[in-house]
């Protein structure tokens, strides 16, 4: 009879509700998250929180959140930088597809980013996925386009509108970034 390792174990949301600390579950694995992110990681967050935010006072139905826990199915519940749910109902997470998903790269979390969560981002139907970097001061947006995401551009200086969301919002990346340029 072999060792049971860690990696060998398959989690649930039941197992993930009970867990100390910060962590995902991704296809039944436990992933650990980075510690507090950099200063510059939350100053970013906050940036396009409020940008967002201030842009939903007329619209009843959407909100902008950071971190919160985004259960896609039992086994897969993933912790994003910042969404726009719209008409979401559960108090506990967020159960349905977000509307807009952004992400801020560290060197520690780039791989899954970029490959495993824009994947499940894309298969779950998110209209919107943004990855920002940091060190670059650049955002990448994707749009999903039928079953895909179509890269829009890399934004460092320029505003996008997301004009498929439900409330119509938009992004000025060079307000977003001006504080943090040298």
């Amino acid at each position: 009879m072999g060792v049971l390792k860690l990696e060998d174990m398959h989690y649930t949301y039941d197992d993930y509700k009970l867990w100390e600390g910060n962590w995902e579950l991704m296809d039944g694995i436990a992933v650990a998250m980075s510690p507090a992110p950099m200063r510059i990681h939350q100053s970013l967050a906050s940036e396009i929180i409020f940008t967002i935010r201030e842009q939903l006072d007329e619209c009843e139905i959407c909100e902008v959140l950071g971190e919160v826990d985004y259960k896609i199915s039992d086994d897969t519940v993933l912790r994003p930088d910042i969404v726009l749910t719209c008409g979401e109902t559960n108090e506990m997470y967020l159960v349905k597809a977000p509307e807009i998903i952004v992400e801020i790269i560290s060197p520690s979390t780039a791989h899954r980013d970029e490959k495993y969560k824009f994947e499940i981002y894309e298969k779950e139907k998110v209209k919107y996925y943004i990855i920002i970097y940091p060190e670059e001061l650049t955002a990448k947006v994707f749009k999903l386009d039928g079953k895909e995401y179509d890269k829009q551009g890399d934004f460092t200086d320029e505003s996008y509108a997301f004009d498929e969301t439900t409330c119509n919002v938009g992004i000025d990346f060079e307000r977003v970034f001006r504080r943090f340029r040298k």
